[in-house]
């Protein structure tokens, strides 16, 4: 019978004269999983497992350390991860990658070619969505058109005047606030463009839930029909607001956060009023007694946000009051409320014979006389 042998002793002489390997520190924390793995790296083989006299020593397999990230995800973490994307800037990629949050990676994504014949596909797929009207089913979008859209229409907003001087005939409609099914439903009643000419005053995002879809529809047809399509600035169309009612939620679950402020930087190029045939302003709000010349509103420098105060807040937020004269305080927080003395003085003034805004619910589908000289409308 063989005595019994340590390990070692089947080590030539040369083996046996190496100095022998300190471990090094243990890199585990206090945890009872990181008690049993630094019992494995700790682990003697001569006292956890037999060997055979003459056999190879065999050593557990290393073990990663607990929370270590893997190589591919530090690289997706990495600038670097996006050098297959031509035609990036440093700057660029940086900019993209300062996003990252969660643990989500961002990829870029760059706008697309948006001519003319991209943009009569995009209002024709937009156009079916009344297929899904029933089923509530997203239209098919991908973010480089949205973003195509997005920079495209603000590149013919701010080449517009801030005061669209329009001509007759021309349908004008209210507030859709994301209801793309009644959007759908105005155009069967109106016509299609360029047949017929419109003029949005505001107000096509949050609330219901087909923003997305509703706002690129209406920016498809801007940019298709510039001379024959107008949209206004509503008070929604401002990031404070829609941050609130659903549009930001909307663009964060359906894309990123990324496509609600580019949606916000177009926002802050729409014109804010317009007079058609000289005799009948239109916008989202009302009045303000501020607007003393129409020429303050062609003087409103763009881009900008809504302030709290001033001609721009009052123009996407006052209200008209029947019940009282001059100016009041608004029940919304916001703005003021003017009577119908205000009206008639500031018609009389600028040779106007209606005024035409939105931004109240009406009891009709369309439009209701408040006064003999002030229209709203509305649209869903």
């Amino acid at each position: 019978m063989l005595p019994d042998r340590s390990p070692l002793s089947s080590l030539s002489p040369r083996q046996a004269a190496l100095p022998a390997a300190t471990s090094p520190p243990s890199r585990f924390g206090k945890s009872p999983r990181a008690k049993r793995l630094r019992g494995i790296e700790n682990a003697n083989p001569s006292q956890t497992t037999r060997h055979a006299a003459g056999a190879p020593l065999v050593f557990p397999p290393p073990v990663r350390p607990y929370g270590r990230t893997t190589r591919r995800r530090r690289r997706l973490r990495s600038p670097a991860s996006h050098r297959l994307l031509p035609g990036w800037t440093k700057d660029e990629i940086e900019l993209e990658v300062s996003s990252y949050r969660r643990r989500q990676v961002t990829v870029p994504v760059r706008p697309c070619a948006m001519d003319g014949s991209a943009v009569e596909e995009l209002i024709r797929r937009l156009l079916d969505g009344k297929k899904h009207k029933v089923t509530g089913k997203k239209v098919l979008l991908t973010e480089a058109e949205i973003r195509s859209l997005c920079v495209a229409a603000k590149e013919i907003f701010l080449s517009q005047p801030n005061l669209l001087e329009l001509e007759a005939p021309i349908n004008v409609c209210g507030d859709i606030h994301g209801q793309f099914s009644d959007l759908l439903r105005l155009f069967e009643y109106g016509g299609l463009p360029p047949a017929a000419n419109y003029l949005f005053l505001g107000d096509y995002v949050d609330r219901g839930k087909q923003s997305i879809e509703t706002i690129c529809l209406l920016l498809a047809y801007k940019i298709r029909y510039p001379d024959n399509f107008f949209l206004l600035r509503g008070n929604h169309e401002c990031a404070s607001i829609n941050r609130i009612y659903g549009f930001y939620d909307e663009c964060k679950r359906r894309f990123s956060v990324r496509l609600w402020k580019l949606f916000t930087d177009c926002f802050n190029c729409l014109p804010v009023a317009a007079v058609i045939d000289d005799k009948i302003l239109c916008m989202h709000g009302g009045l303000s007694p501020d607007l003393d010349s129409l020429n303050r509103i062609r003087e409103i420098q763009r881009p900008v946000d809504v302030p709290d105060q001033g001609l721009l807040c009052d123009l996407l937020w006052s209200d008209p009051d029947r019940d009282s004269s001059g100016w009041g305080d608004n029940d919304r927080g916001v703005s003021f409320t003017f009577g119908a003395d205000k009206v008639t003085e500031f018609l009389n003034k600028h040779d106007l014979d209606l005024i035409c805004r939105a931004h109240q619910a009406s009891n009709s589908l369309f439009f209701l006389q408040i006064s003999a000289t002030i229209l709203s409308s509305i649209s869903s």
